[in-house]
């Protein structure tokens, strides 16, 4: 299709002058930034959801970068299922408990506390207020998956620099662990760190695409090239993954997703293989355990960036199309026990954290009177103490 010429290089043609030369340079045309609150999103689960998740005791935080939501999932009295969503920008890993729970952001990591009382409920239904008491500024430094040391301070995956940190009161982040085969922290994402299993309230295990120490490096070995490394001797415990991601420590098993194939499993330390245990259909990142359930994200796979894995191949043979959401899976059969399912604008979940003991959470967000006006205090002034 010819285009419409201006009428400046009209003249310009019939003048015989350079185009090239003459004509003034045509400025790039903004890229307007997606309004995450227009996003459209719908949200389906199985039956039953809502009673299983009030006999277990449990509650979900589910995060989506793409969306920027942080969806706490939780039951109400009536046993209908509540998702109780706020918008984070660029919502990465989340690790949480019935007290505290932590977020990290596009540039911030977040921090939220529970500000109600042993018997209190918010709004006659919610067990949980979490509230936002801190967010450090560390930059974007691709964060992925947190932990909590048993000492209570957070410990992230630094992506961009290829390393384990921790919050400094100066500084954008202090590394503390790198891996053997990363020469140097730079800004490059060399190897895409971005597990991180905790054992003991100590970092304990990572996982990473691949083994490169060249900027951008892990794009090319996607398929297999894929490694769990131990935090502690610096040991390459499991290698050959597609895309490994959220390792985790629980049952005296070392349990990985191995996203490439869309299968759940466990390291082999002997052999330093992986064991699959339960496949699902979708890209897989994202777990979370409690008891004899798993909690896995699943994400449908992008173009190009997921192309040429096992998956594609797998999806193809089970007849299946990919999933987007979360599905409970049992650790004893491999069987899905319960899920949840999104539609829409949301394609992509990135990380799931169950929070025991918490029936029906809600997170007070920062664009709503709520964060202005709902004020609690502690007193060690003798007769002052708050009521309950």
């Amino acid at each position: 299709m010819t285009k419409k010429k201006s009428a400046e290089n009209q003249a310009t043609e019939e003048s015989g002058a350079s185009a090239a030369v003459d004509a003034p340079p045509v400025a790039a045309e903004a890229v307007k930034p997606k309004d995450l609150t227009t996003l459209k999103i719908e949200k389906s689960c199985s039956r039953g959801f809502g009673p299983w998740l009030a006999k277990q005791n449990l509650s979900v935080a589910i995060t989506s970068y793409q969306s920027g939501r942080l969806y706490l999932v939780g039951s109400e009295p009536n046993g209908r299922v509540s998702f109780y969503e706020r918008i984070f920008e660029r919502a990465m890993g989340v690790v949480g408990n019935h007290q505290r729970i932590f977020l990290g952001g596009l540039f911030q990591l977040w921090r939220f506390e529970n500000v109600l009382r042993k018997g209190q409920l918010a709004n006659k239904m919610y067990d949980r207020c979490y509230v936002p008491r801190n967010a450090q500024t560390i930059g974007d430094l691709d964060i992925h998956e947190l932990g909590i040391r048993k000492d209570g301070r957070v410990v992230f995956v630094n992506t961009k620099y290829s390393c384990l940190a921790e919050l400094d009161p100066v500084h954008s982040f202090k590394a503390v662990w790198k891996p053997p085969f990363i020469s140097k922290l730079a800004p490059e994402d060399r190897c895409h760190l971005n597990g991180l299993a905790m054992k003991d309230g100590l970092p304990k295990y990572v996982t990473a695409v691949c083994k490169s120490d060249t900027v951008d490096g892990w794009r090319d070995r996607r398929r297999d090239g894929g490694v769990v490394v131990d935090v502690d001797t610096d040991e390459i415990v499991c290698e050959g993954l597609s895309m490994p991601h959220s390792p985790r420590w629980h049952n005296g098993k070392l349990w990985v997703l191995n996203a490439g194939t869309g299968q759940l499993g466990w390291v082999d330390f002997e052999t330093k293989r992986f064991v699959p245990h339960a496949f699902c259909p979708g890209f897989l990142r994202g777990l979370s355990m409690h008891g004899d359930v798993a909690a896995i994200g699943l994400s449908k796979p992008r173009n190009k960036r997921f192309e040429g894995l096992e998956l594609d191949n797998e999806l193809t043979k089970r007849d299946a199309d990919p999933w987007c959401g979360v599905q409970f899976v049992s650790l004893t059969t491999g069987d899905v026990l319960q899920w949840v399912r999104f539609e829409g604008d949301l394609n992509e979940v990135f990380d799931v954290c169950f929070l025991p003991g918490v029936r029906n959470p809600m997170l007070v967000g920062l664009k709503t009177t709520d964060v202005r006006e709902l004020i609690t205090f502690e007193s060690a002034i003798p007769g002052t103490e708050p009521s309950v």
